[in-house]
């Protein structure tokens, strides 16, 4: 109606401006891990690019002073020589905008690291097993006082008690809420997210595409990513998991979307997935509203009766102003004693010292590759010089130092050894959260795991069992994942033909009839059945890799299907073409 659209659009363009000072802010205190990305946007009518303009030309406007730099239109042979790889079929031009990119898992790290240095107390692996209460004297009514925590990787329990307990647990809100008070309502819309890498040939270097209209009206989007691009995304209802999990429709939504904007010379293959990965977008609704079915577009403050502050929803770009609303309220409910916020402008771990030309010096002191020279510099920013003094001697002419982790990828050894000084307690830390590894190539990450535990282990005088417990593979639901001999995943590659990450009787009834084996269908289900341990219809790797690692312990005989793979491997092997599983893709 009239009126709420006479509130809409202030209230839009609140958001934007607030998005837009926000994202100058990050780049002026993350200098080296956040830059400006020119983005493409495609267009494929005519009166599409006076509308277009228009829009990005009020972006421009709403920036002011905080603009990153000015958009402006393409004519399609302009458009082809920057993104050579757009189809060129409709293209009546493009626009260019320019917005931010940061990488968020350093950028996360920064705050905390940056925070501890302030006076911030920090418990890595910790979570809330319930919430401490006291009744208030004046009103009789409970109040929250505190938290008692477990320390996930000991099972040691103790109790936090604080004057305020702040609630910003992304898609985890709702389960501390219910704490708080069970009866309360949901106020989290959980909403999955996949993304997924593919090679660095799919876009420029330094361009990236994005369509807000698809074929079924979500957000596409390929973008320069570490020398690979990144693509995405969906958005679909979830149940709330610590450990989401991308679907092969996901991936297939996917990659038929990005094949629609590239030329036909350039074949869009499942094989060229190098990793995929799901996350979780927390939307919310206010529970002050009215309409309780409405999305929130930005974030809600809210606070409970108890006195519980909940921050909720939001995005990346406006975490500090989402911060310091959240602490604001906190102060006024609990009537602390606090100054004004001073987080703006404030340079997070690693910028203050840094330079673009901070790479060539560690290059120059220390014999560093430039390639690896680079990665740290826009990794651990003014910080890089005390990696580099952790790098290993690498005993070769050049580099002097610096042995990488796997030879694709400028990820070094001495990163392992930081990572700890960084709180990594498992190597997963290091894989996904400390490096990038695991999301850029699944196979790599394999390939580097087994060093990297080596590593950890030395440094925090691991056991035997404890190299199995800390080394696994990221919380992957592996428990007994370095055990495994490269060979057992070869075994279950070999029928896992798409690298999809699990098999189906379809998947060994295929290579069987190749190797003129014959079995009857319901005994294959039947084998199958043995070691899906979550009766899901698929056999996932975890779960082949487990069975064979019991296999291979003798705490259980050869399994029909263990004996199975083994005999088709054997015949495989006999006809078996040159591997191409480093190539970067596969067919």
């Amino acid at each position: 109606d009239r009126n709420s659209r006479a509130t809409f659009f202030p209230q839009s363009y609140m958001m934007v401006k607030e998005a837009l000072h926000e994202r100058a802010n990050l780049l002026e205190i993350a200098p080296h891990l956040s830059a400006p990305l020119p983005i493409m946007l495609p267009v494929y009518k005519w009166w599409q690019l006076p509308y277009y303009w228009a829009g990005i030309k009020m972006y421009d406007l709403v920036a002011g002073m905080e603009c990153l730099k000015s958009s402006y239109v393409l004519s399609k042979t302009k458009a082809l020589e920057l993104f050579p790889m757009l189809k060129k079929d409709r293209l009546v031009g493009a626009i260019v905008y320019y917005d931010g990119q940061h990488n968020d898992a350093r950028m996360n790290l920064a705050i905390g690291l940056t925070a501890a240095r302030y006076g911030a107390a920090m418990a890595n692996y910790t979570e809330v097993v319930n919430l401490l209460k006291r009744a208030d004297p004046e009103t009789g009514v409970e109040k929250v006082c505190g938290a008692r925590c477990r320390d996930v990787l000991t099972g040691q329990e103790f109790d936090v008690r604080a004057k305020c307990v702040i609630n910003a647990t992304g898609p985890f809100t709702d389960s501390l809420r219910k704490m708080d008070d069970q009866k309360t309502t949901n106020i989290c819309q959980p909403s999955a997210g996949v993304h997924i890498v593919i090679p660095g040939y799919y876009s420029p270097d330094n361009m990236g595409l994005l369509d807000p209209a698809t074929s079924d009206g979500r957000v596409i989007f390929f973008l320069p990513w570490e020398k690979m691009t990144i693509a995405g995304t969906t958005d679909s209802p979830t149940n709330v998991t610590a450990h989401p999990i991308p679907t092969e429709d996901d991936i297939t939504f996917i990659l038929n979307e990005v094949r629609n904007y590239l030329s036909p010379d350039v074949e869009v293959r499942r094989g060229d997935v190098l990793a995929a990965w799901s996350g979780i977008r927390p939307l919310v609704t206010d529970p002050n509203s009215k309409d309780t079915q409405s999305i929130c577009r930005n974030h809600i403050v809210n606070v409970s009766q108890s006195g519980m502050v909940t921050i909720a929803g939001g995005k990346w770009t406006t975490y500090r102003s989402m911060a310091e609303e959240t602490l604001d309220a906190a102060i006024q409910t609990h009537g602390l004693e606090a100054s004004a916020s001073k987080t703006v402008g404030l340079v997070l771990e690693g910028g203050r010292d840094w330079s673009p030309t901070l790479y060539i010096r560690l290059v120059q002191d220390y014999g560093l590759e430039n390639e690896v020279a680079q990665h740290l510099a826009s990794t651990y920013g003014g910080k890089a010089f005390e990696v580099a003094k952790m790098a290993q001697v690498t005993g070769k002419r050049w580099p002097i130092v610096g042995k990488r982790l796997v030879s694709e990828f400028p990820y070094i050894e001495g990163e392992v050894l930081y990572a700890i000084k960084e709180y990594a307690c498992t190597a997963i830390d290091v894989i996904a959260r400390r490096t990038r590894l695991g999301f850029l190539n699944v196979q790599a990450a394999d390939e580097a795991l087994p060093r990297i535990v080596e590593l950890m282990g030395k440094a925090l005088n691991w056991t035997s069992d404890r190299k199995t417990v800390r080394g696994r593979k990221a919380d992957l639901r592996s428990p007994t994942y370095i055990l495994f001999p490269v060979w057992y995943k070869n075994r279950f590659h070999k029928f896992d033909k798409e690298s999809k990450g699990f098999i189906t009787t379809v998947d060994v009834q295929s290579v069987l009839q190749s190797i003129n084996i014959q079995i009857d269908e319901n005994s294959l289900h039947e084998i199958l059945s043995e070691v899906d341990l979550n009766k899901n219809g698929q056999v996932e790797i975890d779960e082949f890799l487990q069975l064979m690692s019991a296999v291979k312990k003798g705490q259980v005989s050869d399994s029909r299907l263990a004996i199975l793979l083994k005999t088709a491997e054997e015949s495989l092997d006999l006809r078996a073409p040159v591997s191409v599983d480093r190539s970067g893709g596969g067919v």
